[in-house]
């Protein structure tokens, strides 16, 4: 149960918003996406992690991981964000891990993007 719980706590937002791509993360997107998850409750950390391996899909470079202060708040932001159109790209919104966040374990897992191990 308390494991579903931090699980809750912490969403990934693994396409982007506003149609920002590898190297074109700019110091206003944090605070962009911040005050855009806000309408959901209240968010306590958003962190933006940039993948700079060569050949890595550049849909699935740039992660943005947003921190809740109630599991209910992170599953309102799930159900609204996952599969809108932002930028003319779809959000892919889950749920991640928060042992792996608190880590800095923010990389895909091998095999977790499809054809990049």
């Amino acid at each position: 149960m308390y494991q579903e719980m931090l699980y809750g706590l912490l969403l990934s937002l693994a396409e982007m918003l506003y149609g920002v791509g590898p190297g074109e993360v700019d110091d206003e997107l944090e605070e962009e996406v911040g005050s855009e998850c806000a309408k959901y409750g209240t968010v306590t950390r958003v962190l933006i992690f940039e993948i700079t391996e060569p050949n890595f899909p550049t849909d699935e470079a740039v992660r943005i991981f947003v921190q809740f202060e109630r599991p209910e708040e992170t599953t309102k932001a799930l159900i609204d964000l996952d599969g809108r159109f932002f930028g003319g790209r779809v959000v892919r919104a889950t749920f991640y891990d928060v042992d792996r966040f608190s880590k800095n374990e923010l990389a895909p897992m091998p095999g977790e993007i499809p054809g990049f191990s």
